[in-house]
């Protein structure tokens, strides 16, 4: 499975931690930065990464921000794109059971990296049910065409 993952400062050491993991386990990741802790504008590493799921040149997006609230809003402006913020693993796992979400989004000042892995765990190995939530996800895709 090939990811593509992204943050800006405040999240870059979460993210390092993350691509060791996610390389230990046998994903391909693809890094889209930033690649210090020097502070950089958020929307250029989101858009990067998530326009990557979007081309369908990976099969997921793993995006953080401080809040995480700042790279979901611009991943959600992407078309194709269902980025979900996740605090927690329930909600990671609903995102894909219910949203078929293609971006996870984490905000690294909100939890520690042993929460985030158990999140993304959660997140990569969770089936999007379809049935009733297939229609719900293509009324969100419609909107875009708006």
């Amino acid at each position: 499975m090939k990811i593509a993952i992204a943050s800006d400062h405040a999240a870059y050491e979460l993210k390092k931690i993350l691509i060791d993991w996610l390389k230990s386990k046998g994903y391909e990741i693809i890094d889209f930065g930033t690649n210090s802790n020097e502070s950089v504008d958020y929307p250029d590493y989101a858009y990067k990464a998530a326009n990557a799921v979007s081309k369908q040149n990976v099969d997921f997006g793993i995006i953080m921000c401080g809040s995480g609230i700042g790279m979901s809003i611009v991943c959600n402006k992407i078309k194709g794109i269902r980025a979900a913020l996740c605090c927690n693993t329930v909600m990671a796992e609903l995102a894909r059971k219910h949203n078929n979400a293609n971006v996870l989004n984490l905000g690294a000042r909100l939890i520690k990296p042993q929460t985030a892995k158990k999140i993304v765990n959660t997140f990569l190995n969770t089936n999007f049910e379809a049935g009733r939530h297939q229609r719900r996800v293509e009324k969100i895709h419609k909107l875009t065409k708006k």
